[in-house]
């Protein structure tokens, strides 16, 4: 009885420190959580609330329900946007697990100043956006860029590129091979854990390098490649500041460049219709869950995680 009594008077004790250290704590973090809220929550319902309205933020928003969602499949302008991202997106992401992935295995491979070779094929992971766009626009350039100065050296005469529209997305999704250092060096990490003694056991066992590979390595990072194949597609959806300035924001030619977010940007700066802009950002929102629902479903036998 003694004892649980005293246990009992003290409780009240324990609870006022619990509140005030929580209160310190809360003091200590209210800078990140006031912007917090004030620049991510409040925007994130704001938006979705602006969505179902008419709003061009000079006059007050009014309530319209569902009809900017119906305009969505209204307008062919979004329909291309669309599937211009998903073109791109497809290709961009494919190329850059693909080429990153190789690179890895290369860079991986013991040889003579492999830490600066690894840092070359990096740095232009680093580079600015819009000096990456200058340097691709000034090598696209169908009379003096670059590329079509290189394949002329060897008689073929380069198209227009970002002036065709035949080639303009072939062009950004050659671009994107630019940035491929980030996943060779994400892959390179992954291949530094693949457990040495499983590759000699196969070794030993006759397997070839093919199959080490195939039934080894592959699935010990396929966690790994699922991560980069779903911030690749995020960020492949999202593409925006290199199409902005290598075409002025306007998606030419013939809208051939215009994507999700491009479109949007227009929709809500130029031409002020900032509740149409709302339901495509969350038209954009739902695609990314959407996507990365599906691939987590497609690659739910295929991915191993270890344990």
């Amino acid at each position: 009885m003694t004892t649980t009594a005293t246990v009992n008077r003290h409780r009240p004790h324990l609870g006022r420190k619990r509140l005030r250290d929580l209160g310190i704590g809360l003091l200590f973090i209210s800078p990140w959580l006031v912007g917090f809220l004030a620049l991510q929550v409040y925007p994130f319902f704001a938006s979705l609330f602006y969505s179902f309205t008419s709003y061009s933020t000079l006059e007050p928003p009014r309530w319209i329900g569902i009809v900017n969602y119906i305009q969505l499949w209204e307008d062919p302008r979004f329909r291309t946007a669309l599937f211009n991202s998903a073109y791109y997106g497809i290709f961009a992401v494919m190329l850059n697990v693909a080429g990153g992935f190789l690179m890895a295995v290369l860079l991986n491979l013991r040889m003579r100043a492999r830490s600066v070779f690894r840092t070359i094929f990096f740095l232009p992971s680093v580079t600015p956006l819009v000096a990456t766009a200058v340097i691709w626009l000034w090598m696209f350039n169908p009379q003096s860029g670059v590329i079509n100065s290189l394949l002329r050296l060897v008689g073929v005469e380069g198209p227009a590129w970002l002036g065709d529209p035949s080639w303009s997305k072939p062009a950004l999704i050659l671009m994107s091979l630019w940035s491929v250092g980030t996943s060779m060096l994400i892959f390179l990490a992954a291949l530094q854990d693949v457990p040495k003694d499983m590759l000699e056991a196969a070794e030993i066992d006759g397997a070839g390098p093919l199959r080490k590979m195939w039934h080894i390595t592959l699935p010990v990072i396929s966690p790994v490649t699922l991560f980069i194949l779903i911030t690749g597609l995020i960020s492949a959806l999202q593409f925006f500041t290199e199409v902005h300035v290598m075409t002025g924001g306007a998606g030419s030619p013939a809208d051939s460049t215009l994507m999700l977010s491009i479109y949007l940007w227009q929709t809500a700066f130029e031409n002020f219709n900032m509740g149409y802009a709302a339901a495509q950002a969350w038209f954009l929102f739902l695609l990314l869950v959407m996507c990365t629902a599906l691939l987590f479903r497609l690659t739910r036998r295929r991915v191993f995680y270890g344990g």
